[in-house]
């Protein structure tokens, strides 16, 4: 597995090495991953219609998603509290932003969204086995592989052309206290959950090391371990950020440090409107700093736990 893991992570590297600074090239880009992600989740949905006992295996799956989730969710919380009374972190004072880019329910729709794209791909491959295609099943997991590569790259271009030089997050103690928080506390929560699932203990570490990242922790599990625990890793991950927009409007005033964390990687992209929305500007480099260094951190992470 280390050499799937050098080959995964040279992508990443390759593209973070790509400095851009076209307005019209980053756009691209930015339209290049979103694309790449619906494809890849179509893929990853229609590898799981082609198993055996597909009704069984999605219970399977929901039922694992959720006991991961109901273990990682309250270990974090429990931390980013702590980390919240010993910080002195608050949010502005005015609740809204004029200029927000979306509203919650906008953000709500797109990640739920991206949740009816597998249950496209899953439909597609069910009427694929169904009428015997089976070649359908046998490019899907080619396909999305090719599609990772490209994602990753795509991916790394992104990160170094964020409009943050690395110095100036990394001294963000804010940002970088949250996401160790974050980190810390997921990893916990996955070693603890790693009996319960039936899991090694490096596997139950990899599951809980998307740090939100859904779109791509269900891609790096599912090429990994199967479409069954990658769907795991997915939904685990998508259910924290539709948790965290309900929970930012509540709490960001009062614990502004959990606000901010607990969507974990989504914090410098989707849930960041939100956090901006109801926590002010003062927020948003703090929620960028924490969502850029966990979107680091992730991939790599989660490909050295399985090559052990």
């Amino acid at each position: 597995m280390l050499a799937g893991l050098l080959l995964i992570l040279l992508p990443l590297i390759l593209g973070y090495l790509i400095p851009i600074r076209h307005r019209g090239a980053l756009a691209l880009i930015e339209r290049g991953v979103n694309a790449s992600v619906y494809i890849i989740l179509f893929l990853m949905g229609v590898s799981l219609a082609g198993l055996e006992d597909l009704l069984g295996q999605l219970s399977r799956m929901s039922g694992q998603a959720a006991t991961l989730f109901a273990i990682i969710t309250p270990l974090n919380l429990l931390a980013l509290a702590w980390l919240s009374r010993h910080s002195r972190l608050r949010a502005g004072e005015s609740p809204r932003v004029a200029d927000a880019p979306t509203s919650t329910g906008a953000a709500l729709a797109g990640s739920l969204s991206l949740a009816g794209v597998v249950v496209l791909g899953i439909l597609f491959g069910a009427a694929a086995r169904h009428w015997e295609l089976w070649v359908v099943h046998a490019w899907a997991e080619p396909l999305a592989e090719w599609a990772l590569y490209l994602l990753l790259a795509l991916i790394g271009c992104q990160l170094r052309n964020s409009g943050m030089p690395l110095k100036q997050i990394l001294l963000n103690r804010h940002g970088l206290a949250i996401a160790i928080c974050v980190a810390l506390s997921s990893l916990l929560g996955g070693l603890l959950a790693a009996p319960l699932l039936d899991l090694r203990w490096n596997e139950g570490l990899a599951m809980a090391a998307g740090f939100g990242w859904y779109s791509l922790s269900g891609i790096l599990i599912g090429d990994q371990l199967g479409p069954v625990l990658g769907g795991v890793a997915f939904f685990n991950d998508l259910a924290r950020e539709l948790f965290a927009f309900l929970l930012i409007p509540l709490v960001i005033h009062r614990a502004t440090p959990l606000a901010i964390g607990y969507g974990g990687a989504t914090s410098m992209d989707f849930t960041l409107p939100v956090i901006q929305q109801h926590g002010g500007v003062s927020c948003v480099p703090i929620a960028i700093v924490n969502g850029f260094l966990l979107s680091l951190l992730s991939p790599p992470l989660i490909l050295l736990l399985l090559s052990f």
